[in-house]
């Protein structure tokens, strides 16, 4: 099976909202959450439960947990690439409002692919 490439969104101030999330979360967080992307390029489309999971309207969640406390990484697929939005905490389940917040960033990134990507 073919690697996956895997991009991060980069916003219009040229910040990438992933980095500065995983910047804030512990050491072992932080790994648990690369060893997902990683698994991310290494399986793409193919990446299921319990590492990745779909959402809605064509958002996926990676998935990883530390004490109790639930991280996901949200990304979409443009062609063969995987491209990850952000990442957040959540506890019942992703709001609504991020999954939005990851589709709106799909639609930039359509738009305007290399301005809105950082390689891996």
């Amino acid at each position: 099976m073919p690697e996956t490439e895997v991009l991060i969104f980069v916003g219009e101030d040229g910040s990438a909202p992933l980095l500065g999330w995983l910047d804030g979360l512990p050491q072992k967080v932080q790994d648990k959450c690369l060893v997902r992307i990683e698994r991310l390029g290494q399986m793409g489309h193919e990446l299921r439960r319990p590492e990745a999971d779909s959402l809605r309207d064509g958002i996926h969640e990676l998935r990883a947990s530390f004490r109790g406390v639930h991280y996901r990484v949200l990304y979409f697929f443009h062609g063969e690439r995987a491209v990850i939005s952000h990442g957040v905490i959540k506890e019942r389940e992703v709001p609504s409002g991020e999954i939005d917040l990851a589709i709106d960033r799909w639609r930039r990134f359509e738009k305007n692919p290399d301005r809105h990507t950082i390689g891996e």
